[in-house]
């Protein structure tokens, strides 16, 4: 019981994913992320090295419909699985197998995908997209936040009389760097949506000094100092 998006910045570059499931720590099995090179997304009944290995095939150049095709020869168990792919080009191809559980499907976009499992319906999906849409002006990961947010909103996991809740999220974006841009996630909470939107918004308001911190050490405040600056700032907002 998943629903996932990924998708691009087409003016940026930036590639990411989001993900809410009942699943617990779903963010450390979020490994098919590459700069400048693409997303691969396994869920449903996963096989943890399709997306290692399907981000290894978009990097020697192969488009997604071919890794795809790939990934179901190399796996005998490619009907369990729910599997999405985009390149840096924003070329997609996705795959919901006759073995997964509940409602599954998956719905492409303008420079994106939603897919999901065990779900009310196609109108989380829907949701989802809508969320994604909503703002393209947005950073990326605002734009992977609403997904997630619309795909609650339309009911999420599970049929109308057996809601599973949404346990772990996760949402990682990367930029033109090896490393990740955003990586937040929440492993075990009964509201992991909403506690996954805290915990974006919190990190923001550190990005650029942690990048500061990154770029140009010597000048760099101590974090206590900029946390103490940080809850001032909130105070007089609340005056």
């Amino acid at each position: 019981m998943t629903y996932s998006v990924i998708g691009r910045c087409p003016r940026t570059g930036r590639l990411g994913l989001g993900i809410a499931t009942y699943s617990l720590a779903v963010g450390g099995r979020c490994e098919g992320v590459m700069a400048n090179v693409g997303v691969c997304k396994t869920q449903a009944f996963p096989n943890r090295t399709n997306d290692p290995l399907g981000i290894k095939l978009l990097a020697q150049g192969y488009l997604p419909a071919r890794v795809m095709e790939i990934l179901a020869g190399n796996d005998t168990e490619h009907g369990f699985r729910q599997i999405a792919i985009m390149d840096r080009d924003g070329k997609v191809a996705a795959h919901t197998g006759p073995g997964c559980r509940g409602w599954a499907g998956y719905k492409e976009a303008a420079d994106c995908v939603a897919f999901g499992n065990g779900l009310l319906g196609p109108q989380v999906l829907d949701g989802m997209i809508a969320g994604f849409l909503e703002r393209p002006g947005e950073a990326l990961e605002y734009r992977l936040m609403r997904a997630i947010e619309g795909g609650r909103d339309a009911g999420g996991q599970g049929p109308a009389d057996a809601h599973r809740a949404e346990r772990s999220a996760a949402i990682k974006v990367v930029d033109r760097r090896d490393y990740p841009d955003i990586d937040v996630r929440v492993d075990v909470h009964e509201t992991a949506v909403e506690e996954l939107r805290r915990v974006l918004e919190e990190f923001k308001l550190y990005e650029e000094f942690y990048r500061g911190r990154d770029a140009d050490p010597s000048k760099a405040i101590p974090q206590d100092v900029f946390v103490k600056q940080l809850e001032a700032a909130r105070m007089k907002e609340k005056a």
